[in-house]
């Protein structure tokens, strides 16, 4: 297979490390769907795995087991077995009879993809997939097991937080997540994809940085064609990724997908409460399930309003394909396609306020690279949002994004997604002046206020431009 890595510098070196380690390792590799999980365990590992297999997809216990039988067959053809065996006990006994003829030091890779599809009801496979482990494979050094699976929140808490045999076993942790802009651009040049920033950005409001969704862009196209035959098409490759999407990580996700959609209205994020009502979810335990599956899987973001407490916490939705499929492709499920779809929509209301809400999730996505712009990345900073109701004759105020800083300073951030320079107006000017004179005499900060502007082209020189600007960054900078 390719073996060529883009990006992922921080889990190539943790792979690596477990590759050359002297102690018997366990490492748990989750993320959401199509974010390229197995191709980077594979590619990685290729020369070094001396046992793999897959779980199958809503396959039943027997059809697991055959499929396990088969690869025992492929990676061990000279011990070839005719009859599967009936129970995971008796196939990981086989397994490991397989795993005691390999000789040698070098580390061995067992990897175990989709690991969620392979623990079928009372099938009994994560006893016998702990006791396999504590019986056999801990107590080899030249032994690398990796379990991989896509459900992030089933790894996390039926093995990562498992009270049972697998309790604290995993001796290492990696969640991918989707490629940032840097990395997008790197991969889509390495398949001669030739597109300026502004592109890739438009294209990554809608696809994120999915290494699976981003293999799928021809060149020659703009990014206004791509979107439209990958998303308005029949045969598009997002055409009907949705109703797969959630299907594929969780058993009932209809519960999830409500969340989704509640977030998906209200850019500032919602409470947990909010998330309630809005949804007309019950109260009780099954929310906090959901919001924390959800919140692993990466498809909602946890934010903390300025000086708030936990009980305040918004959630934000953070995936970027599911923010665009409620606010444009929803209403024509089931419904053929006009030519030049996405061409009309961006004529609407509704794209100008998607445009908005996208760009501040890839702000907030980059807040490494906005420090580093603002050189303050070695400082210290809490990112937060801030909102004030109105009284009486004041109205209210809000500020989606702040940086505070642990040098005393505080950046208020503007973000402002544009197709030329932005123009700071007088309107605009005085409401900026107002809502920082609001969030200093609410919050009754003493630091020093920044007004920063994240755009995508810069901002218009005038008057108000070189008044209220303290800091200005451009779409350049996600790309450092």
């Amino acid at each position: 297979m390719n073996t060529t890595i883009i990006g992922r510098e921080n889990e190539i070196k943790i792979l690596e490390r477990l590759l050359h380690s002297q102690d018997p390792e366990l490492l748990a590799i989750y993320g959401r769907r199509r974010i390229g999980k197995t191709f980077l365990i594979k590619s990685y590992y290729q020369k070094h795995i001396a046992f793999s297999c897959s779980g199958q997809y809503n396959g039943k216990t027997r059809e697991q087991l055959i499929n396990f039988t088969e690869q025992l067959n492929l990676y061990f053809p000279e011990k070839k077995m005719l009859l599967a065996p009936t129970t995971w006990q008796e196939a990981f006994s086989i397994l490991r009879e397989r795993l005691d003829g390999l000789k040698g030091a070098s580390k061995k890779v067992i990897f175990f993809d989709e690991l969620p599809w392979l623990d079928t009801h009372k099938s009994g496979f994560l006893s016998a997939f702990s006791y396999f482990w504590n019986i056999h494979a801990s107590q080899r050094g030249d032994i690398l097991v990796v379990i991989c699976g896509s459900a992030a929140s089933w790894i996390i808490d039926k093995v990562v937080n498992n009270k049972g045999g697998l309790h604290n076993r995993i001796t290492q942790r990696i969640r991918l997540l989707p490629f940032n802009l840097k990395e997008t651009e790197t991969y889509l040049r390495y398949r001669n994809i030739k597109l300026d920033h502004y592109q890739i950005l438009q294209l990554y409001m809608v696809m994120g940085g999915v290494p699976a969704y981003l293999k799928a862009v021809e060149g020659g196209l703009s990014a206004g064609q791509i979107i439209e035959k990958c998303c308005f098409s029949k045969d598009g490759i997002l055409a009907n990724e949705f109703g797969n999407l959630y299907a594929a990580l969780f058993n009932n996700p209809n519960k999830h997908i409500e969340v989704i959609q509640a977030l998906s209205r209200k850019s500032k994020g919602l409470t947990r409460s909010e998330i309630l009502k809005t949804s007309k979810l019950s109260t009780g335990g099954s929310i906090t399930t959901i919001l924390n599956e959800l919140t692993e899987s990466g498809f909602i973001q946890k934010t903390y309003p300025f000086e708030k407490k936990e009980k305040d916490s918004l959630y934000r939705l953070a995936d970027e394909f599911s923010l665009f499929y409620f606010r444009f492709m929803q209403r024509r499920d089931g419904h053929s396609y006009e030519k030049d779809t996405w061409l009309g929509l961006q004529a609407t209301q509704t794209y100008i306020s998607w445009c908005g809400y996208a760009f501040e999730n890839i702000c907030m996505k980059h807040i490494a690279q906005i420090k580093k712009a603002l050189q303050i990345g070695g400082v210290q900073s809490v990112e937060s949002s801030w909102y004030t109701p109105g009284r009486g004759k004041n109205s209210g105020a809000q500020i989606d994004l702040l940086i505070d800083r642990a040098d005393h300073c505080i950046n208020i951030c503007e973000m402002k997604f544009n197709k030329k320079p932005f123009v700071i107006d007088r309107k605009y000017a005085a409401d900026l002046q107002k809502r920082a004179m609001v969030f200093r005499e609410t919050t009754d900060t003493k630091k020093t206020l920044f007004l920063t502007f994240i755009t995508t082209y810069g901002l218009f020189d005038n008057d108000h431009t070189r008044q209220l600007s303290d800091a200005e960054i451009t779409m350049q900078a996600f790309f450092q």
